[in-house]
């Protein structure tokens, strides 16, 4: 096996396409996003003779808390490779990461593999001297996934009782609207009630700029949409304003979000709602949409984008959004926890930053 660059889109997005476990953080354009953003990567194809076997893009993270290099849900390899195979891929691209590691003065290599939560595969990791991360990374380890190719009217009955009560109920109202829009415009739209969220909840929201370069890479191949909840509520009239006019109706954008379709998956990435309007529910009908989107679009998956147990971890964050994403049925996936190969002591004083966050966030 031979591992070496990857220069052409379409040798590395065909690829993707016959994979099964991937995500758009491997694909081609997240990596013209990084770069967008003044971030180094590294496109690399795993190679068996002339037959590519996997990729993995790699990217060059620069923080305050220190350097590192960092593999988002990857690499991606092909579904029929053997155990032993995987840890020989593995350990090929950490000899080859590990020297560019030095020569970027990064302190650590991170992975957030797409590999099943298994014995096994944890074995793999601890075999080549990676530690479990204290931190995720912006790349989930736990998902909640829906199979959409059934018809909508299954998809439907699929549902919890309640959140197919609320989708129907939010449809028949008048004063609520879904919009959906691939106008760069209605960036700045999002970030206002993206702000507004992070404010209330008390989190730091992505920058104007990460939003802004995330849309419009991905909008250049028509891989991205905004949908809004919108509500309008509907004026009463009375005498005196039969006589005399009325003020023109208020709208008031509630909910927004950022779809991202590629590979026949369609990945619920951004989102943010008003919780003054809880009670109308918009959010459920523009997730309803979304769905409907995807499939019209070809998806056969629907990636909710993150999962906790409620159940166990019923104070985690992500708990309540976890609980509104699972009523609309499907089912949860599990990956190994994000691994980190220690390169330098530097990475300790990452490892302590990290831990102190996780912590006052919650997680």
């Amino acid at each position: 096996m031979q591992i070496r660059e990857v220069i052409n889109k379409d040798e590395w997005e065909d690829f993707l396409q016959n994979c099964s476990e991937k995500t758009f953080l491997q694909s081609w354009n997240w990596g013209e996003f990084n770069k967008s953003l003044g971030n180094k990567i590294w496109r690399f194809g795993i190679y068996n003779g002339i037959n590519i076997i996997g990729v993995c893009l790699v990217c060059k993270v620069s923080a305050r808390r220190g350097t590192f290099l960092f593999i988002p849900h990857g690499p991606i390899l092909l579904q029929s490779i053997a155990l032993k195979d995987k840890k020989e891929i593995l350990e090929l691209l950490l000899i080859s990461l590990s020297d560019i590691a030095k020569e970027e003065k990064a302190s650590f290599i991170r992975i957030s593999p797409l590999l099943e939560r298994t014995r096994e595969n944890q074995n793999i990791f601890i075999d080549l001297g990676f530690r479990e991360s204290p931190m995720h990374s912006s790349a989930y380890d736990a998902t909640w996934k829906l199979d959409i190719y059934p018809s909508l009217e299954q998809i439907l009955s699929n549902m919890r009782k309640t959140t197919r009560y609320l989708i129907k109920k939010a449809e028949k109202n008048p004063e609520i609207s879904i919009e959906i829009s691939n106008d760069p415009k209605n960036i700045k739209i999002y970030q206002q009630l993206n702000k507004e969220v992070a404010k209330r909840q008390k989190f730091v929201p992505f920058s104007d700029n990460f939003i802004e370069k995330e849309f419009e890479t991905f909008n250049k191949d028509g891989q991205v949409l905004f949908l809004f909840g919108k509500y309008t509520p509907q004026q009463k009239y009375g005498l005196w304003q039969k006589i005399f006019g009325s003020k023109a109706q208020t709208q008031e954008i509630v909910a927004g979000a950022m779809i991202i379709f590629w590979s026949r998956i369609a990945f619920y990435h951004q989102a943010a709602s008003l919780k003054k309007y809880s009670k109308f529910s918009i959010p459920y009908l523009l997730q309803w949409y979304a769905i409907k989107e995807a499939k019209k679009r070809g998806c056969t998956t629907y990636d909710f984008w993150g999962f906790t147990d409620p159940q166990k971890f019923p104070k985690h964050p992500w708990a309540g959004p976890t609980l509104f994403k699972m009523g609309f049925g499907g089912y949860k996936t599990e990956y190994l926890k994000t691994q980190d190969f220690v390169i330098s002591n530097k990475y300790w004083i990452n490892y302590i930053i990290e831990k102190i966050r996780k912590k006052i966030r919650g997680l």
